[in-house]
């Protein structure tokens, strides 16, 4: 009988231990499907969480409602209205509860301590005794003001105005009520930043340069 060299032996058991770790090692547990489907619904549901607080404290849409806007906003345009909007400056177009307690949108011409007059002797708007250029906002069939006014804004509140001219009723038909045509700061909701509907209209909504010529 030939005894089997122990060497042989040796490796023989080496094998089959490794053949055995390597059996164990290489199972790899799938993921639980239970697992995977709980975390989708989570980050869903976080995910609508975030957009409700958005939305709720930080951003709003307002549809356009008249044609007091025009052409920079369209009547069934969409727009973003940013809630958190900081201080308020001239040229910017803010959504506010409006003379007839509705949200209004307009453009802001002139703040608290200004002088807003109309017109100089090329009709044009002046803040401050300068002139606006009012070329990149304003309706190209329409014109500064019709109205001759002259108004030193109160501490504290807005004059406003629409980009349709003829066709808006803002700050200069108001001079009769509270604030003589201006609203306060406080009655601003938030101001627009971008159109997002309709896909067409899609952009941005910048604060013209003429006004950063006033002081």
């Amino acid at each position: 009988m030939t005894a089997e060299p122990e060497n042989e032996t040796a490796e023989s058991d080496i094998k089959d231990n490794e053949a055995e770790s390597s059996s164990k090692g290489g199972k790899r547990e799938k993921p639980s499907r239970k697992g995977g489907l709980r975390e989708s619904l989570l980050l869903i549901a976080s995910g609508v969480v975030v957009a409700l607080l958005l939305q709720a404290f930080v951003f709003q849409n307002f549809e356009i409602p008249s044609e007091s806007m025009e052409n920079t906003l369209l009547v069934g345009d969409r727009v973003i209205v940013n809630q958190l909007h900081g201080e308020i400056e001239r040229g910017d177009i803010v959504v506010f509860e409006g003379w007839q307690h509705q949200d209004t949108i307009k453009r802001v011409i002139a703040r608290g301590g200004d002088t807003v007059k109309c017109c100089d002797a090329q009709k044009r708007i002046t803040v401050n005794g300068v002139p606006l250029d009012e070329k990149a906002y304003l309706h190209p069939d329409d014109f500064p003001s019709g109205e001759e006014f002259e108004k030193v804004v109160p501490k504290g509140r807005l004059w406003v105005m629409g980009d349709h001219r003829s066709a808006s009723a803002d700050s200069r038909a108001r001079e009769e009520q509270e604030g003589e045509g201006t609203i306060s700061e406080d009655q601003v909701v938030g101001r627009a930043v971008a159109i997002y509907w309709p896909f067409s209209r899609v952009g941005f909504l910048s604060t013209p340069e003429t006004f950063a010529k006033v002081r």
